[in-house]
């Protein structure tokens, strides 16, 4: 089977609805980290950390503000990631299930993709494999904590190019 290729130009866009996001409905790409009481002991609704495949980073890592379109999605094959703004500012990301984490051919399932605001005293965590785009944010910069491995961006960084694959590219619609 051939996958047919599309041009950058021939991509259709779509507009993809930004949703509150509640921990029921992010749970297929992973879990939302809410705050909790000192104590409080550890349990199935916190995040389940995937850090065994390498050696851990985390870091604080400062974006610049883009346009809410997006036309390539990614996923790292071998870590959870957790993601968190700082100060407290609200952002948005696009998520695919994690489908085939093992496989690093397997390209996401965009008839599940969705798009999610987080609001700034919330963090997530994405599955292993989760496939995703963002974050993006209103403002003109914003830090991020970053946890993921210290060699993600160099050899755990799968990319799809929506464009050319499915002939889409998405646009994050709030309101």
């Amino acid at each position: 089977m051939t996958d047919t290729v599309h041009t950058p130009t021939d991509a259709r866009l779509v507009d993809l609805p930004v949703e509150p996001i509640r921990a029921e409905t992010f749970a297929p790409y992973g879990t939302l980290i809410a705050s909790t009481y000192d104590g409080k002991p550890f349990g199935d609704d916190e995040a389940q950390l995937t850090l065994d495949r390498g050696t851990p980073r985390f870091y604080i890592m400062r974006l610049e503000r883009r346009e809410p379109v997006f036309r390539q999605i990614t996923r790292h094959l071998a870590v959870t990631q957790c993601l968190a703004s700082v100060g407290g500012r609200p952002w948005m990301i696009a998520v695919a299930p994690p489908d085939a984490p093992d496989d690093p051919a397997a390209p996401p399932d965009i008839t599940r993709l969705r798009a999610f605001r987080v609001e700034g005293h919330q963090a997530i965590m994405l599955a292993r494999g989760t496939w995703h785009a963002g974050p993006f944010f209103e403002d003109e910069t914003v830090d991020f904590f970053n946890l993921e491995l210290a060699d993600t961006n160099v050899i755990d960084h799968h990319n799809c190019a929506l464009d050319r694959r499915f002939g889409v590219r998405y646009r994050f619609v709030t309101g």
